[in-house]
C-alpha cells in the first residue's frame, strides 16, 4: 500500500504549455508552508458559499486554521466540513496558486494545540500568541477552535512562462 501522504501527481496537458512539468509535491508543500494568507471557502446552511481570508499553518501534512465558535465559518463547518483553501498571487502571468480541497476536522488535543500555537507564533509573530486550554486557543478574552484540513486534492497553477496546471490526488 502506498503512503497516503504521497499523492498521485498529474500535469494536465490541456492547460499547460508543452514545456511545462509538474511541480513536485515537496515543492508545493514548501509553498503552502511559506504562504501567509489563505482564502477559505465554506458552505452556508442554505447552500450559498462563504469566502473569507485567514492565516494558516502547514503542519504534519495538513493546513490548520482557527476561528471563533460563533464566526460564520465555524457555524458553516458545523453543518458541512468540506472546505477549499486557496493561496498564491493576484497576478495572472507570474507566481503560483494552490487550491487545497478537503474536510475540516477540529483539533482539540491540548498537546497538539500547543505545538500548533508555537507554529503560529513562529510564523506570524507575537500578536498570534495563543494560550491553550480546554481544547481551544485562547487570546485575550476570546477563544477559537482549531481545524486541520488534510488535502484530498490539491491543484497548482503555474502562471507565466511556462503556464501549468498540476493536480495532486491523495488517498
Amino acid at each position: 500500500m502506498s503512503d497516503p501522504r504521497t499523492p498521485q501527481t498529474r500535469l494536465d496537458p490541456r492547460y499547460s504549455d508543452p514545456a511545462a512539468t509538474a511541480m513536485p509535491w515537496p515543492e508545493a508543500e514548501i509553498r503552502l508552508s511559506g504562504s501567509q494568507m489563505f482564502w477559505i471557502s465554506t458552505v452556508r446552511p442554505d447552500g450559498r458559499p462563504h469566502v473569507t481570508p485567514l492565516p494558516a499553518v502547514w503542519s504534519q501534512g495538513a493546513l490548520h486554521f482557527c476561528t471563533g465558535p460563533q464566526e460564520r465559518k465555524a457555524r458553516n463547518l458545523a453543518e458541512n466540513p468540506h472546505v477549499v483553501l486557496t493561496t498564491g498571487t493576484n497576478t495572472w502571468d507570474e507566481g503560483y496558486d494552490l487550491v487545497v480541497e478537503g474536510e475540516a476536522v477540529r483539533v482539540s488535543d491540548d498537546s497538539r494545540l500547543r505545538e500548533l500555537a508555537a507554529a503560529w507564533e513562529a510564523k506570524y509573530g507575537r500578536f498570534w500568541h495563543f494560550e491553550v486550554r480546554e481544547g481551544c486557543f485562547h487570546h485575550g478574552a476570546g477563544h477559537a477552535y482549531v481545524f486541520a484540513v488534510a488535502p484530498g486534492t490539491v491543484f497548482g497553477f503555474g502562471k507565466g512562462e511556462p503556464f501549468s496546471q498540476t493536480r495532486w490526488r491523495f488517498g
